[in-house]
């Protein structure tokens, strides 16, 4: 990126899933479990987001129900299981907000690119331009049962180490960045003025300006072009975690945004020497690409009383909750401090996963975000109506368009 110093713009995100990050979050008063699956629920909380000024929200999906188990399904009945489709719900609250930007997590392993092409273009049109995607992998044998064009051998964190593992793993991320590849080039297989909707003429589309994209590659053959037209953004936004150099090199191949979980400062600007260091490799050295830093967050009035929350949420699950993310658990103040020192390290954004939404969400917009700004280190209104722009993307040439 041309630059990740601290004068460029900071950017927020906030990651939606269930009732909040922590698996007992459902148990808390201000949780409303019982509208986890309604519209209002999901547009509630995008609309505090918003109020908040944040660059974006992220929806987790999955192709499995959750599980305490990284490889399988598990037998609890304590947890959250079940979640709404991520594509349709970010549709769904498109309407309602005007500025934010919507990021559906897809799952590339068993998805079609053409499906997702056109439900991640279609979001960016009723969006007005606000459209983005998360792309994952999964390795897990009973997700691939559902769709019964391939069979996975059993996986746990420890195989996934193994040689074999990796090999199996990186075969999973070259498919993504192919699956990505497809999905980029099926939105640019309509030019943006390939509609000529003239009823004087009769001609509604010119059939020149459509193009096939004759992609040939291991894992797809695709022709295109696309059913529907270009996206607002051009290309809406592409975002990826990473947690290791072979995801880091998805991320410079093809994302737009990498979310990393650096544990602290050092960590942090290890992490992104390694991800700009594949991005030169990648060809893309001039190329925008945001690394945003995750981190789970509990906030309250004191580190004392966040402490004692997260105790609390923990004696209910019956485990210390231990993600892939650092965890926080004290003041807005202290969160920006934090905020402030990791982006020292050149992390140009971050993504914070509420512990408990109901609780934390508020606790960002309504603290977090005033605390920044009179850091004068956040912005104070909406600069831009599309998410590129808020990000500070240009909106990319088509690639098959004549010179």
């Amino acid at each position: 990126m041309p630059s990740t110093t601290p004068s460029s713009p900071l950017h927020l995100a906030v990651a939606l899933d269930g009732t909040g990050w922590h698996p007992a979050s459902w148990r808390e008063p201000v949780a409303r479990p019982r509208e986890l699956f309604t519209a209002r629920y999901w547009a509630d909380l995008v609309t505090e987001a918003e109020h908040g000024l944040l660059d974006f929200v992220t929806f987790e999906d999955g192709l499995g129900p959750q599980s305490s188990l990284f490889g399988a399904p598990d037998d609890r009945t304590d947890q959250i299981r079940g979640r709404l489709d991520a594509v349709l719900t970010a549709s769904r609250v498109a309407p309602v907000t005007r500025h934010i930007g919507l990021v559906p997590t897809v799952v590339a392993t068993h998805t079609e690119p053409f499906h997702i092409s056109k439900a991640i273009a279609t979001l960016d049109h009723v969006s007005g331009g606000r459209a983005g995607l998360r792309v994952q992998i999964t390795p897990r044998p009973h997700e691939a049962g559902h769709f019964g064009r391939r069979t996975f051998p059993p996986v746990t964190l420890e195989s996934l180490r193994s040689p074999a593992g990796q090999e199996r793993i990186s075969d999973l991320f070259d498919e993504a960045a192919d699956h990505v590849e497809v999905v980029r080039r099926l939105w640019d297989s309509w030019e943006d003025d390939a509609e000529i909707r003239d009823v004087a003429t009769g001609r509604f589309i010119d059939r020149d300006k459509l193009h096939y994209i004759d992609f040939e590659g291991r894992f797809f053959s695709v022709k295109g072009p696309s059913i529907t037209p270009r996206p607002p953004q051009g290309q809406p936004v592409v975002s990826a975690l990473a947690h290791q150099t072979v995801p880091y090199r998805l991320v410079a191949r093809q994302a737009d945004i990498g979310y990393v979980t650096p544990r602290d400062a050092a960590d942090a600007r290890a992490i992104v020497t390694e991800i700009r260091t594949e991005q030169r490799a990648a060809g893309r050295a001039d190329e925008p690409l945001h690394i945003f830093g995750d981190l789970l967050v509990l906030l309250d009035d004191s580190a004392e009383r966040a402490t004692a929350r997260k105790d609390r949420l923990d004696t209910l699950d019956g485990a210390e909750y231990a993600g892939d993310a650092r965890v926080f658990a004290g003041t807005a103040g202290q969160l920006a401090d934090l905020i402030q020192e990791l982006r020292e390290a050149g992390l140009t954004g971050f993504r914070l996963r509420p512990a408990v939404l109901g609780h934390d969400l508020p606790r960002i917009t309504r603290e977090l975000v005033p605390e920044l700004q009179r850091r004068d280190a956040f912005r104070r209104a909406y600069e831009a109506t599309t998410l590129r722009g808020l990000l500070g993307l240009v909106r990319p040439a088509n690639r098959y368009a004549a010179a």
